[in-house]
């Protein structure tokens, strides 16, 4: 139901990647289920691992006003009256590069209603000692200024039955809060709010589905997320590099059971939701220009 599958090993990890929309179907490490991807025959539901571009999250109404003309994106999200996730989880990927440890997929957008504009984008997958890279690089093929915004959909596992135990570490100074179509109304700090996890606690009975900004980085320029089980020692690490201007964070209450608040989304974007109505960091990509987004997971 996904097509080709690509299997990538290295030392202990592994990682599944799937012809349809180049998706990250499953990642363990010695064994251990890093990432609650889906199964090779299943049809892939709730955003589980794949690649949203040339948006990331929702645009209101599927409405934006770009160098002067009006578009108007298909409504993806019906129910809530949105454009989500992009114009690429459904497309068959090109197989351009794979071994043992690397696969390389790429695939084409061309002009369309909303979005008259000409992409090529490649997904690269790499794992190492460390884990797992990604490396999502799209290029402008048309003659006129494309917006542009990427982003990524991996749901993170500790092992826990549930989210309410697992522990979450979001270096973040500040939230966007959102109306009911999850659409951002502000950027607020998270300073005295229920979404400062700058500091390890367990997410409990919260429900997220919650963009963040300010991304503290480290030395070497990542933002890391990190998801720890309360009691075993071990935990995953998601680190944002390159590109990476916000996050979202899900619980997955609104997933169909069994899948409800199973695991936790975080999601690597370029910009926060409704940015191409917004103006908030869309990328103007110029004709021959190109952007990249990278992002990985460390286990531990």
């Amino acid at each position: 139901m996904t097509g080709r599958q690509l299997t990538l090993r290295h030392g202990g990890h592994a990682a599944d990647v799937v012809e349809l929309g180049a998706a990250l179907r499953s990642y363990t490490f010695e064994g251990r289920e890093v990432v609650h991807g889906f199964g090779p025959d299943d049809l892939i539901t709730g955003g589980h691992g794949q690649i949203l571009a040339p948006w990331p999250n929702r645009v209101g109404a599927g409405r934006y006003r770009w160098r002067g003309e009006d578009q108007r994106l298909p409504l993806s999200e019906p129910d809530s009256g949105n454009a989500i996730h992009g114009l690429l989880r459904w497309n068959a990927w090109q197989v351009t590069g794979s071994d043992a440890a690397v696969a390389e997929l790429e695939t084409g957008l061309w002009p369309q209603p909303g979005y008259p504009f000409r992409l090529r984008v490649r997904a690269r997958y790499a794992l190492d000692d460390a884990g797992l890279e990604v490396t999502l690089t799209a290029w402008n093929e048309g003659d006129g200024t494309a917006p542009y915004g990427v982003g990524q959909h991996p749901y993170l596992t500790v092992g826990t039955d549930t989210v309410d135990d697992a522990t979450l570490t979001v270096p973040a100074g500040t939230w966007l809060r959102t109306d009911e179509k999850g659409l951002p109304v502000a950027e607020e700090p998270v300073t005295g709010t229920p979404y400062d996890f700058r500091e390890p606690r367990a997410i409990g009975a919260d429900r997220l589905d919650t963009p963040f900004g300010s991304l503290v980085r480290d030395a070497d320029g990542r933002a890391v997320v990190r998801l720890a089980h309360p009691s075993d020692g071990h935990g995953v690490d998601l680190w944002l590099a390159e590109g990476t201007e916000y996050l979202q964070i899900y619980t997955g209450d609104t997933l169909a059971e069994p899948e409800r608040r199973r695991a936790v989304a975080v999601e690597p974007m370029s910009c926060p939701p409704n940015a191409f109505a917004d103006g908030v960091a869309v990328v103007a990509l110029e004709p021959g220009d190109h952007h990249t987004l990278r992002w990985g997971i460390t286990p531990w």
